[in-house]
């Protein structure tokens, strides 16, 4: 396999495909659904490739779409398809292991941040550059933090000035994100995770409010509207 977008790039783009999307209601795999008549998946990799430092991009598809999400994203840009896992960690590590010789800076994206903007890929990708092993897209928590126990009675006020909520992409160097993978398989949320309990440190920058994940209807619906608001200005 050896789809490239700048064979001048060093970053390599994951894309974890295969969830269900079960919180976004009966259909097809999450990453399929449509977003303004394409799926959420071509306009993902369709703001990938518009980063001028991408070399590859390596998307894990549900295992029994492989061949139609390899055909529906030809025409977007030239992709590696391989089959997902289990679970969103056994696809990274799939994609992972497809990466060609060559980028050294590993990006880990989730399909379903449709509209993330190519600057953000191409910020976080400096920040892994300049130095650090591992680096995380994140925004301020805005919303007041309840930590609650049983029967829902509230614990406690949670100091937001301290928190941040995580966006993808997350980069890392190749070596960093390999070795993380190949010492835990203890199911995590995200790579940065992984590599928290190896003792690397996660850096931190800005990331997008047009970053949001489609995980339910609603944010669905705010997608089309952005996607809209976007084109329209």
């Amino acid at each position: 396999m050896t789809a490239q977008l700048n064979p001048r790039g060093d970053v390599a783009v994951l894309v974890p495909a295969a969830g269900a999307g079960v919180r976004l209601g009966p259909g097809a795999p999450k990453a399929l659904r449509p977003l303004a008549g394409e799926p959420l998946l071509v306009h993902a990799v369709r703001r990938i490739a518009a980063a001028p430092s991408v070399h590859t991009v390596v998307v894990a598809a549900p295992a029994a779409d492989v061949e139609p999400v390899r055909a529906m994203l030809a025409p977007v840009a030239p992709v590696i398809v391989v089959p997902g896992g289990a679970d969103r960690q056994a696809s990274v590590a799939a994609a992972l292991a497809a990466v060609p010789a060559g980028p050294e800076i590993v990006l880990v994206h989730d399909a379903a941040r449709a509209l993330t903007p190519p600057a953000l890929i191409e910020s976080v990708a400096a920040a892994v550059r300049s130095g650090n092993d591992a680096v995380i897209p994140v925004l301020p928590v805005v919303d007041t933090i309840k930590e609650v126990g049983t029967g829902e009675l509230v614990l406690g006020t949670v100091d937001r000035s301290a928190l941040r909520a995580v966006q993808t992409p997350q980069g890392f160097r190749r070596t960093v994100l390999a070795a993380a993978h190949a010492a835990t398989s203890d199911p995590l949320t995200d790579d940065a995770g992984l590599v928290e309990k190896q003792g690397v440190p996660v850096v931190c920058v800005p990331g997008s409010e047009y970053a949001l994940k489609v995980t339910r209807p609603f944010d669905l619906a705010l997608a089309e509207y952005l996607l809209s608001a976007r084109q329209a200005g």
